[in-house]
């Protein structure tokens, strides 16, 4: 049996694709078409089902990849272990553009600076959609996450929670006093503004479910995409922002905004670490993927 065409099989297996297969394996659609089809003539049995929207294995397909996945990736593996030591790769990150740039890109900055973890780094910002697409595409090598992504395609990771505070510039606070949890918070808040990343307002609508057990009922005086543009307008005086506690905790600590509330159990978000499955076996995204996890052991 070709390897060629097991693996095309096995990325097609894991995109649910022929489309997202070609782009990743850089052959036309036809081709992934084509590749299959002469597969399928050689054993005899149909691997895919056909649908609107991309493919799935048929029993002898999940059977096949559950085979012949695990040998392909450790080829892989060792055609990558071959390789000169001293090549020079560069690892393509995608993330949200705070916690990528706060968090992830220093941390993998450090491991660049050890002499044996030679690689370069070329970052990309996105949403989480966008961050999936074009890992999915082959363009990035790692993404990170604020919704864990399903399918065979991707392997995912926990990377850390994210703890978010209710932030407003210090004249608010004092105007608007201690603010209980329920309902009653919410009360002590009429007419202040809101800041916010997008007109959805999602983090502040996420804080007020968690700790006031409603939906907030104003629209935001400020939209910014980015929590450190809204960090800065918050201390501006602009409004309060729901922010997370690593973003904003500096200008806590400076006075510059007060944390208006402290829930026993404060609003999370959890973050991924998402790479293609078997990519895992090439060295640096293996390296930067440990480092990663490694590093977010202190993060809070």
């Amino acid at each position: 049996m070709d390897l060629a065409l097991l693996r095309t099989f096995v990325t097609v297996h894991r995109a649910g694709s022929f489309t997202r297969a070609a782009a990743l394996l850089g052959l036309s659609q036809p081709a992934v078409t084509s590749q299959i089809r002469t597969l399928e003539r050689q054993l005899g049995r149909p691997l895919f089902l056909r649908q609107a929207r991309g493919v799935t294995p048929t029993s002898i397909g999940e059977e096949l990849a559950h085979k012949a996945a695990p040998h392909l990736d450790a080829l892989v593996e060792i055609a990558e272990a071959g390789l000169d030591d001293e090549a020079f790769r560069t690892l393509h990150l995608a993330g949200p553009p705070e916690f990528t740039a706060e968090r992830a890109l220093p941390a993998l900055t450090r491991l660049t600076r050890d002499p044996g973890h030679d690689f370069a780094v070329r970052a990309a910002f996105g949403t989480t959609e966008e961050v999936l697409e074009g890992l999915s595409a082959g363009h990035h090598d790692l993404a990170i996450t604020t919704a864990r992504p399903r399918g065979a395609l991707f392997s995912v990771a926990p990377l850390c929670d994210e703890e978010h505070v209710l932030a407003a510039a210090p004249h608010w606070a004092d105007a608007i006093g201690p603010v209980q949890a329920g309902p009653r918070g919410v009360t002590a808040l009429a007419g202040v503004p809101l800041v916010e990343v997008h007109e959805s307002l999602p983090f502040v609508s996420r804080y007020w479910a968690s700790v006031f057990e409603c939906r907030p009922t104003v629209s935001g005086a400020v939209i910014a995409p980015d929590l450190r543009a809204v960090l800065a307008c918050a201390a501006a005086g602009a409004g309060l922002a729901v922010l997370p506690r690593y973003l904003c905790a500096s200008a806590v600590a400076r006075g510059d905004v007060v944390a208006l509330h402290e829930p026993a159990v404060p609003p999370l978000r959890t973050y991924f670490l998402v790479v293609r499955t078997g990519t895992l076996a090439l060295p640096h995204v293996a390296r930067a993927h440990e480092w990663l996890l490694r590093a977010s052991a202190d993060w809070s």
